[in-house]
């Protein structure tokens, strides 16, 4: 990262620093949706489309979007824009910021739930919804060279189904603060963004990975096999395990995380 680059994510955090501290929290940690007040959640799942024990499916479709897909059948994009579409309308779509591969102004109208990571009208964006077994919310971030209300114009969502907790980053170019790491509460699995270039240089997602700590991080929003191959060397010398798979599709289950830091490779578009 340039110069010019550190410099505006500094001044954009000292903008943002003093708004964390007011900004009403939402509620962090991951727990099971049945214990949120005020909801109705089924107690079992409805349908056998997962195995038993899988919490998630999760599919890599490509740069910053994955399916994930829950054993009531409730399914969310991540990150849905023009380019990279699932292969179904699912019931939600994120968008973590308004950069044209990561977003869409024209979203497939049978989508139930669209979920954008800044405020057209300026301010927070606050999202926490409740569909089924699967709780989306969101912790907003700040974007190079956004400044005033813009400069909240990246969020994290956060996928919550059962006691598994799924993290996707987005387009982050900052170091998180305290009140940030509170709001994102424990995380299992994390779908980091690791290009170097256009949000933050590797190292320094690593140390956001570290701040973190998930036991599975999946790679995302990266260009070619060299640049993944320079953060997987990076993340090995800090004590990740790296493994690759085959298919794009990964069934996951608080049983069976890692017990060792992991680097998860899927293949994507």
């Amino acid at each position: 990262m340039g110069g010019l680059g550190r410099i505006a994510t500094f001044v954009g955090l000292l903008l943002l620093g003093p708004v964390l501290l007011i900004r009403p929290a939402l509620a962090g940690g991951c727990f099971p949706v049945a214990e949120l007040p005020g909801r109705i959640v089924p107690v079992a799942w409805r349908s056998a489309a997962l195995p038993e024990g899988a919490t998630v499916k999760l599919t890599f479709l490509g740069h910053a979007s994955f399916l994930i897909e829950t054993p009531s059948g409730v399914s969310a994009v991540t990150d849905y824009n023009d380019y990279v579409r699932p292969p179904f309308p699912p019931r939600i779509a994120t968008m973590n910021n308004a950069h044209d591969t990561h977003y869409t102004n024209r979203p497939d109208p049978r989508i139930e739930h669209v979920l954008r990571g800044w405020n057209p009208s300026g301010g927070w964006a606050e999202h926490d919804l409740v569909v089924e077994d699967l709780r989306v919310r969101n912790v907003p971030t700040a974007v190079h060279g956004r400044f005033g209300d813009q400069a909240l114009s990246n969020s994290i969502f956060v996928f919550e189904v059962g006691d598994l907790c799924l993290a996707h980053l987005g387009h982050l170019h900052h170091r998180l603060t305290e009140e940030q790491l509170a709001e994102l509460g424990r995380i299992d699995v994390l779908m980091a963004p690791i290009d170097g270039v256009y949000t933050m240089s590797q190292e320094e997602m690593l140390e956001v990975v570290e701040q973190i700590r998930p036991p599975l991080v999946v790679p995302m929003h990266y260009f070619g096999p060299t640049v993944l191959g320079r953060f997987l060397a990076l993340a090995e010398a800090r004590g990740f395990r790296i493994e690759r798979r085959a298919s794009p599709e990964l069934l996951l289950a608080r049983a069976n995380l890692p017990a060792a830091r992991t680097v998860l490779v899927l293949p994507g578009s």
